[in-house]
């Protein structure tokens, strides 16, 4: 007989691990015991800094990240307001190049080092 294997000792958050294996998903996200790899940082990182990684608000990536663990996005809509949403999820991502141009920009500016 087939059935959900918990992780990390957290009985109330499942998650699949076979196909085929029947899944129910939470509708709160899991504990900070439980990680899963983040590929902005490439290590292991919980919900809790992903809900707030983004200057208090969730990264652009939390929607993708973890839909497969709980429903992230019905959680989300219910703790954020429409205008925090759509800072959040509706505005376009700069290209990551952009974004190391500008910081090494600003730490150039703070060192007072730079070209010239």
């Amino acid at each position: 007989m087939e059935r959900p294997v918990p992780l990390l000792g957290d009985l109330s958050f499942r998650r699949t691990v076979h196909q085929g294996l029947f899944m129910k998903k939470a509708a709160t996200p899991p504990d900070d015991v439980f990680q899963i790899r983040c590929p902005k940082l490439g290590h292991q990182i919980h919900f809790s800094y992903c809900r707030t990684e983004n200057a208090g608000l969730p990264c652009s990536r939390t929607l993708q990240c973890w839909y497969g663990y709980f429903h992230v996005e019905e959680y989300l809509r219910r703790e954020l307001t429409p205008e925090q949403w759509s800072e959040a999820f509706e505005k376009p991502v700069k290209p990551k190049i952009l974004s190391l141009v500008e910081l090494i920009e600003q730490a150039q500016k703070r060192g007072g080092t730079g070209e010239g």
